[in-house]
Formats: structure tokens, sequence, C-alpha cells
């Protein structure tokens, strides 16, 4: 697995399980992955020498985050390494005005969207959608990074000025009036076997994903359907091996757009691994190595999945002593802490609540209860701070 960060350490621990052995190519030893794994390759995933080394003898080669150059994974195809996903497809994930125009030639419902290639194009864009304008960077940008949302037409031709300049790539789309944002996360095996989880309800927090309730409240069967249908029709299209999130809007009419494709275990899928039969890590393994894939089903009415975002300051109470007062509090959560040093809103690990089993995420009072919970665990875990001022000494 190119990359060492949480999503390699999280397939790490399924590998475990199902006796395979995960080499990673990290940046550095004290990287979340290598931190637990014993084959580590220290090295840069753009000098292809580094993936060769990563790759020789491994059955497959596969990704944490989609940073690869691409011409790297492509002579790596030719020398006969199995890259799953292909290039062919992952591309598809790290370049956004490819991935719109290939989902625009499949008929996938997208948002108007056009390149960028100067100034004058932006107002063109901004005439045409009469202000709701969202810039993109086209490569590279992820949880808000390389993405503006200007107020004012000088606003937008300021930011197009500033990174034209800079020689970033740029792409406008139309910004879409959201009810909410969903996720259908689904695998592709190589002989082509598909499997899809529920569709998911995501939160989002200053551009990056902060809670998930899985499966979608108030989400109906045909809506389901759709969203589940066409994220495996995109991944058979697209010739896609492993997992893929198909990241969606959904509208106040109820229309759903797609948003943006990632291929790798993805943060909208953290709650299989205590909510679901198999896990999206099981699960992307088990495609990658063309294994039939596992059971997808949730195994409860709910789960509520909380990132624990690094505070403003560290707090001075550490980590395990935090998560001592959280297991003895809250015996029923589900904590997967990701080794890594903690900074403002950095995703340093999540916390699962799986919900009764007598419960209905229909009903509002059910979610909100679940939800407040693992939210509470989680700012405890990043805060050393109860946010309804439960004292751990009282």
């Amino acid at each position: 697995m190119v990359g060492g960060g949480q999503l390699a350490r999280m397939t790490h621990q399924a590998a475990i399980a199902l006796g395979q052995s995960l080499r990673v190519l990290a940046a550095a030893p004290d990287e979340p992955a290598p931190q637990v794994c014993a084959d580590v390759v220290l090295g840069d995933h753009d000098r292809i020498e580094d993936l060769r080394r990563v790759a020789t003898g491994a059955h497959a080669l596969t990704f944490d985050h989609e940073g690869v150059p691409t011409e790297h994974l492509l002579q790596l195809q030719s020398e006969g390494v199995t890259v799953n996903p292909p290039p062919q497809a992952l591309l598809y994930a790290q370049d956004k005005l490819a991935m719109r125009h290939r989902l625009a030639e499949l008929g996938a419902p997208v948002p108007g969207f056009a390149e960028i290639t100067a100034v004058a194009d932006v107002e063109a864009f901004w005439d045409r959608f009469d202000g709701a304008v969202v810039l993109k960077a086209v490569r590279g940008g992820y949880d808000g990074r390389g993405v503006w949302l200007p107020d004012t037409r000088a606003e937008a031709l300021e930011v197009a000025a500033e990174q034209l300049a800079a020689g970033v790539q740029l792409l406008a789309e139309q910004r879409v009036e959201l009810a909410r944002e969903l996720s259908a996360m689904v695998a592709r095996s190589p002989f082509g076997q598909g499997a899809t989880w529920p569709v998911v309800e995501t939160v989002q927090r200053n551009g990056q994903c902060a809670v998930v309730l899985a499966p979608a409240p108030n989400l109906s069967d045909e809506e389901a359907s759709f969203a589940e249908s066409l994220a495996l029709r995109l991944a058979n299209e697209l010739g896609v091996v492993g997992v893929m999130a198909v990241e969606l809007f959904q509208t106040p009419s109820g229309e759903m757009l797609v948003n943006e494709l990632a291929m790798r275990p993805h943060n909208s899928g953290h709650w299989s691994m205590n909510g679901c039969v198999t896990s999206q890590f099981e699960q992307h393994l088990r495609a990658v190595l063309d294994y039939p894939l596992g059971d997808t089903a949730a195994t409860a009415p709910l789960t509520v999945m909380a990132n624990v975002l690094g505070a403003p300051s560290e707090p001075e109470m550490g980590v395990d002593e935090r998560l001592h007062h959280l297991m003895a509090r809250m015996p029923e959560a589900h904590v997967h802490m990701y080794g890594k040093e903690g900074r403002p809103d950095r995703k340093v690990g999540h916390v699962n609540l799986v919900g009764a089993l007598s419960g209905d995420r229909n009903d509002p009072d059910y979610v909100a209860e679940l939800r407040e919970r693992a939210e509470r665990a989680a700012h405890w875990m990043a805060t050393a701070e109860w946010t309804d001022g439960w004292s751990e000494h009282g």
C-alpha cells in the first residue's frame, strides 16, 4: 500500500485477520502505519524507484491516497506490476476535471462545470450561474483545501488570478443548494463482482467530514437504490478495483449530484469497522486480491462515526488518560486512534457508537441521542473536555 497514513494502518489491521501481510511505502517511520507494520519501505511516492521497491514481490499495489503520479503507475503496470485500482481508473479520483468530463459522458448527474484557463472564464461562469460558483484545484485538494467559495464576483476573479498565476489548474463548478451530503461506498473485484454498503449521511465542518450517520436517516428505498446503483455502475464503467466512495450532494428537492470520487478506503466508511458485517478495509483487501466480496449489511439500525479532530491547543491530559476516562464512562464506545500528534483540526482518530437494535434511524430522538454521545466521546478524546460539563473526578 502506497502511503503510511491511518488508512494504511487500518488496512494492516484487516490484513492480519486474513492471514495477509501488508507492506507500506511511508515517508517517515513515525507515520500511523509504520508504527504498527513490520514491513515498511521508507521513500517518496513521487519517485518511481521507491514505488518499484515497495512493489517488488508484492501480489498487488494499492493506495491509501491518490497522490501517486499517473505516469509512474502506467510504467509499473507495463513492467508487470498489478496496480489496483488501475491507473486508468484512479485518474478519475486524481483529476477533478477529467472526472467531471467522464461522468458527464456516462450520463451521471453532476453540477454545471467548466475548465478555467483565464480570469475571463470565471466571469462567464459567474454570469451563467448567477454567482452560485465554487472554484476548485483540479488536482491535490482535499478536506476543504484547494476549494474556494467566493461570495462576490470580485473575490472569484481575485482567487482565479492568484491561483492561475501560481500555476494551479482550476475548475469552476455550480454551487449546489444542499439539503445534505451523502456517500455511496462500493467495492469491485477484478472478476467484476460488486458490493454496496448502505448509503450514509456525512456532516461536514470547515470543509472536512466530522460525523457520519450510517445508514442515512430518512432516505427512501428509492433514493438509496438510485445512489447504490449509480455507484456500482460508475465502478464498473471506470474499471475500479477495490473500494470507491461516491460523494453525493442531495438538494432540497431530493435530487442527487455526484460531488467527488475516492478510490480507496474513505472516511465515510469508517463506521463499517463496528457497524457492518464486513469493514471497508477488509473488503478493499478482498477486492484487490480478487477474493469473493464480503457481506455489507449493517448490523444495527444506526451507527454514528465521529472524527476526533485535533484541538486548538493540545490538552495537558495525555491521550492514554483520556482513553481511560472515556472507557470508564462510555464502555460501549469503539475508539480508533491513529498514533498521530494532535494539531488543530487534524484527524487523529474516530469513535464509532452502534445504536440499540430496538431503535429506528428515522426517529429523530434516536438519531440525536446516539449522535450526541458519539460527538461527546470524540470531543473528549480531542480536548479532555466533556461537552455536557461532566467531571471525571466528580
